[in-house]
């Protein structure tokens, strides 16, 4: 097959074009595939809703990119596809495919536009598994489950899930941290330093922890002291503020499982693709939007993960937890692939 030339935009949000960065990786398991990337960014002057009014009021895609975003159609790069996620993208999603003449996919919830401007949108709704050119899957992600195991040092025997009779040796902790609808308060996060500590004495279940952007510096650094301290059950602790972004795949080549804040979808999400046993924890005071409830109740359906209070995490009702798990199977590439492929068979 010759070389297929995708063009990324993105709005410098790594929650977003990691979603465009995954649906590319599918799509690379097919087919040769050059990516060139294009970072972009919306000028408040005209309004996303604007600009979607305008394209569909047949618009010059030329004259979208030049006032909604400083861009010139002709410095465009050719491509036979054009990839973005973040609601700040659809216009120039949907310009620059015109202006190229190139298949267009979006990643996420279409705002301001009908879904059949789109080739396909790619969505992680059930809600919008009805809806005109979508699709609905896992978050995408580019990691390669593949490829982590191989380079792990662990057996993961697909005969074997992790539960009470068979706890694991090595689990990730991947800590979030409040965010709108989620609040933590002290005393929880206390709890959860002193589940790290009985699970390894329990259980002997060694802790790799993980924290985020928003994990608060004050529990960072109790981690920090926690895991300098002897028999704590923290094997490696990995500090955002000095270790920034993209760590996780070294948590996932050592973790065979993995307990995450339920506050982050994109933490959770990543932990199933990467083929492991996934409890979440949630603290008392929390609630989602519809659509993240329905995203939940999703992976829950298909016991993908399991979720728990954080104030009933305890070394026996995590090991029940991850007793109900099955972790996925397929490489989520490859599930993705499938539904690209059969969804846009001339782009294969």
């Amino acid at each position: 097959m010759r070389e297929l030339t995708a063009l990324l935009l993105s709005d410098g949000r790594p929650g977003h074009y990691h979603l465009a960065e995954g649906v590319l990786a599918a799509i690379g398991r097919r087919r040769p595939l050059r990516i060139q990337r294009r970072q972009i960014r919306r000028r408040r002057l005209l309004p996303a809703k604007a600009m979607a009014a305008l394209l569909q009021r047949g618009a010059p895609p030329a004259l979208i990119l030049r006032l909604g975003y400083g861009l010139k159609a002709a410095e465009l790069p050719p491509a036979d596809l054009v990839v973005s996620a973040g609601g700040d993208t659809i216009a120039a999603n949907l310009a620059s495919a015109r202006a190229l003449a190139a298949t267009n996919i979006y990643c996420g919830t279409l705002k301001h536009v009908a879904p059949d401007v789109m080739s396909l949108v790619v969505s992680s709704y059930a809600s919008h598994a009805d809806l005109p050119n979508h699709v609905v899957t896992l978050k995408p992600n580019g990691m390669d489950p593949d490829v982590l195991d191989a380079g792990s040092g662990i057996n993961l025997d697909p005969g074997q899930d992790f539960g009470p009779d068979n706890p694991p040796s090595c689990a990730g902790l991947l800590i979030g941290g409040d965010s709108g609808l989620f609040k933590y308060s002290g005393a929880e996060w206390d709890h959860l330093l002193q589940f790290i500590t009985s699970s390894f004495q329990s259980h002997g279940v060694a802790w790799i922890v993980s924290t985020s952007r928003r994990t608060p510096a004050q529990l960072a650094d109790k981690f920090a002291a926690l895991a300098a301290s002897d028999g704590s059950g923290i094997a490696d602790f990995i500090d955002f503020r000095n270790a920034g972004p993209g760590t996780l795949p070294q948590l996932f080549a050592r973790a065979e499982v993995v307990l995450c804040s339920a506050d982050s979808s994109t933490m959770i999400s990543e932990s199933v693709c990467a083929r492991r046993q996934v409890v979440g924890f949630s603290p008392q005071r929390h609630s989602f939007k519809a659509d993240e409830r329905d995203y939940r109740d999703l992976m829950l359906a298909n016991d993908w993960c399991r979720f728990l209070p954080l104030d009933r995490l305890t070394p026996d009702s995590f090991m029940a937890a991850l007793g109900e798990v099955r972790p996925l199977k397929v490489n989520h590439l490859d599930r993705l692939a499938d539904m690209l492929s059969h969804r846009l068979p001339d782009l294969f």
